[in-house]
């Protein structure tokens, strides 16, 4: 690299402290390129600006958006931005495109900490764990005969979204004797069959699954996927998970399914509106688990995507594609191919 680059971090990826969450040791990625200066924005945004384009090389970003505004003006500087993240419906890609950015995520890091935490609420969801916690803390002991819970050997797990993430739900999923379900146009039922999971169309698996997990990008296709008539299809008995995106979800219509006792239960990472409303009626419902859009933030998750993104940048900035890129089309960009080797 022989020109300076200035790279830009949003601070929402920062703790209380003021410390990245990811742990410093990522940063030595940046730290390592003398040509690369790198700061957090001077504050927290919600979205990024025109003038953060203006300043910035490339913008590493967590929850902010990246909207066409931002990349309008005539003194854009930006050429990547890179998501903390594999989803990236918070950024405008074909604004992008169009503007000769690079777009990259971080899609490797994320499907054993997805999985997992899709796994847990499975565990959790079975054993009424949440509510059996409850009764211990409240001195409700003998009401535990009341509330038996569900055995996994022989239910039905069904996986709307089988991507890497869904793949990898699926083979852990094994390990309890689980029947196993897919929904996804765009997955080889072969591959499937090898994993042990069978492809269905998603009527199929909502009518058949004891539990129904939704993992797929957030979309025009996608967005409120899962509404009023695809919980009527559901048993009354089943329970359903979110740990996808919550516009995948229409949210009044999971409400008013599980108060009408349409399904058993939710277990929800994701809302609608993040942060959730307090007064969201699913806060105060005893068969819902619930977790702030983090359930599977840990330190190893983390340390994972920042390398995996960061080297994006750093890839970049060097003139070779990295290994992630969202809107490979951008690649064929007159503004890209002046400064970028494919």
């Amino acid at each position: 690299m022989a020109a300076h680059f200035r790279v830009g971090i949003t601070r929402d990826i920062l703790d209380s402290r003021g410390e990245p969450a990811f742990g410093k040791d990522a940063l030595t990625i940046l730290d390592g390129m003398s040509e690369i200066e790198w700061e957090y924005l001077p504050e927290a945004v919600a979205e990024l600006t025109a003038d953060h384009a203006a300043r910035y090389d490339a913008v590493y970003v967590n929850m902010a958006r990246a909207p066409a505004a931002a990349v309008a003006r005539a003194d854009c500087r930006l050429r990547v931005v890179a998501r903390h993240g594999v989803g990236y419906d918070s950024v405008d890609v074909p604004a992008m495109t169009r503007a000769g950015i690079v777009v990259t995520n971080t899609p490797w890091p994320m499907p054993r900490p997805v999985a997992t935490i899709a796994l847990t609420f499975i565990l959790a969801l079975a054993a009424k764990l949440m509510l059996k916690d409850r009764l211990t803390r409240t001195g409700r002991w003998d009401e535990r005969m009341d509330h038996m819970g569900m055995g996994l050997t022989g239910r039905t797990l069904g996986v709307v979204g089988a991507g890497r993430i869904g793949k990898e739900l699926l083979r852990m999923a094994r390990a309890f004797d689980l029947r196993l379900l897919a929904a996804d146009p765009f997955v080889n039922g072969v591959e499937l069959g090898y994993i042990g999971a069978r492809k269905v169309d998603l009527p199929v698996l909502l009518r058949e699954a004891d539990f129904v997990v939704t993992i797929p990008l957030l979309n025009d296709g996608t967005r409120h996927l899962m509404s009023a008539p695809q919980f009527a299809l559901m048993k009354p008995t089943a329970y359903f998970i979110n740990v996808s995106r919550g516009p995948v979800v229409d949210e009044p219509a999971l409400i008013e399914a599980l108060k009408a006792g349409r399904i058993a239960g939710a277990a929800l990472d994701v809302f609608e509106r993040e942060p959730v409303d307090p007064a969201n009626p699913l806060l105060a419902m005893d068969n819902v688990i619930v977790t702030p859009h983090s359930l599977c933030w840990t330190d190893e998750c983390f340390h994972n995507m920042a390398t995996t993104g960061l080297a994006s940048i750093v890839d970049a900035l060097s003139r070779r594609v990295p290994e992630f890129v969202v809107n490979r089309e951008v690649l064929e960009h007159p503004r890209v191919r002046a400064w970028l080797t494919p």
